[in-house]
């Protein structure tokens, strides 16, 4: 049984001198995931490499799991560890491998081993060959293939020796906070979870503003929402969640606003308050999972009209995703379940029949004109009774 895992990591070895500040942040945000689930563990870095130690009441398919939520990592490999010792040491241990990890096993194999331990007897295609002889003597129902084995056996000698077989998929990306932060704009639907799990892999950490709309929405849409919010945290660690009532808002522009433009107003105030709070909170712009074309509000016109009420950045990850293609993600990152649950949110209750899709800002503004004097109010009023949720 092994109690270690080798982890990889991909865009952290370009990093150059700065590597070290990545690796750190890394291993900061894998004690901080592995924290929340039983076991002792402890992490360690050891040139280029970051190892997890486990111990204690630990379970491995959990470990597993929680791992792979963590952004930075590409590999993970459980490996068993042994002293490093001299060179009939080392043919040990590997016997002692492979009769544990594949006893009877008719496969095809390959050795490739790193010598990081320039003091080790013997260079790595040496012990590649040497390995491999060994192992066709003990295991007769073994092949060589040195160009698609079935099982690639890996060595490291450093100062211990490291063999491993198996390398589990991590999330990749970079780790989360190592990008500064955005506050997300968060609804019900399918989009905006994915959006928010695809700017974490990229290293920026998230808050998340929801606009909610009683009694037009129930507590349920609220509450699924803070689900939602829960299953990108997963990946993306703690959210804090601004829960705006839209409600006074949303009935000032229906009554006041040509219909036709309802949705494209009402996201204008959205962006509006969502970088009040972003602001802040000290967050670097503005995240939504908007998507070139694919509704009304998504056009190139619309985005315009509504990045035009922003002053700072606005980042829409899936901008050329096709829908399906973001489906895909989110079946993958577990949020499609929660988000296909039928509880409407405020933009698909105050959907106008015939929304305008080619919108202008001139056009848009002298509408909203027709507001002043009594929205401002109502924002203002909308931030003060905000709540805060905090998940995790």
């Amino acid at each position: 049984m092994y109690s270690t895992f080798l982890i990889k990591y991909g865009e952290i070895g370009i990093k150059g001198n700065n590597r070290h500040v990545f690796e750190d942040a890394l291993a900061k945000q894998i004690m901080f995931a592995l924290r929340r689930i039983p076991g002792e563990f402890s992490v360690r870095k050891e040139r280029g490499r970051v190892y997890v130690n486990c111990s204690g009441d630990w379970d491995e398919g959990e470990t597993i799991r929680t791992l792979q939520h963590v952004f930075g990592i590409v590999g993970i490999c459980p490996v068993h560890e042994y002293p490093a010792g001299d060179y009939e040491a080392l043919e040990k241990n590997m016997l002692e491998y492979v009769g544990t990890e594949y006893p009877d096993s008719h496969a095809t194999f390959k050795v490739k081993a790193k010598r990081v331990n320039k003091e080790f007897p013997k260079p790595s295609m040496e012990i590649d060959a040497d390995l491999g002889e060994a192992i066709l003597e003990h295991f007769p129902g073994m092949r060589v293939d040195v160009h698609h084995p079935d099982i690639l056996f890996d060595l490291e000698i450093r100062d211990r020796v490291y063999i491993y077989s198996e390398v589990l998929p991590g999330p990749g990306g970079m780790p989360v906070g190592t990008n500064g932060s955005a506050m997300l704009c968060l609804s019900g639907g399918i989009d905006s979870p994915v959006a928010g799990w695809m700017i974490a892999k990229r290293g920026v950490s998230i808050d998340a503003v929801y606009f909610h709309a009683p009694p037009y929405t129930s507590e349920r849409a609220k509450e699924k929402v803070v689900d939602l919010a829960r299953e990108v945290a997963a990946y993306a660690g703690p959210i804090r969640l601004y829960v705006v009532n839209f409600t006074d808002i949303q009935l000032a522009i229906y009554d006041t606003c040509p219909h036709e433009e309802l949705t494209i107003i009402m996201r204008r105030y959205m962006m509006r308050i969502a970088e009040h709070f972003a602001k802040k909170n000290g967050n670097l712009g503005i995240v939504t999972g908007e998507s070139i074309g694919q509704v009304a509000s998504q056009t190139m016109q619309s985005l315009v009209t509504t990045n035009a009420v922003a002053t700072m950045p606005v980042y829409r990850p899936l901008i050329g995703f096709d829908k399906s293609e973001i489906v895909d993600i989110a079946k993958k990152i577990g949020t499609y379940e929660t988000s296909i649950l039928p509880f409407e949110d405020c933009c698909t209750i105050f959907v106008a029949k015939h929304p305008v899709t080619k919108p202008l800002p001139e056009i848009i503004e002298r509408s909203e004109s027709k507001l002043k004097g009594t929205v401002e109010q109502l924002v203002e009023t909308a931030i003060e009774t905000a709540e805060l949720i905090r998940v995790r």
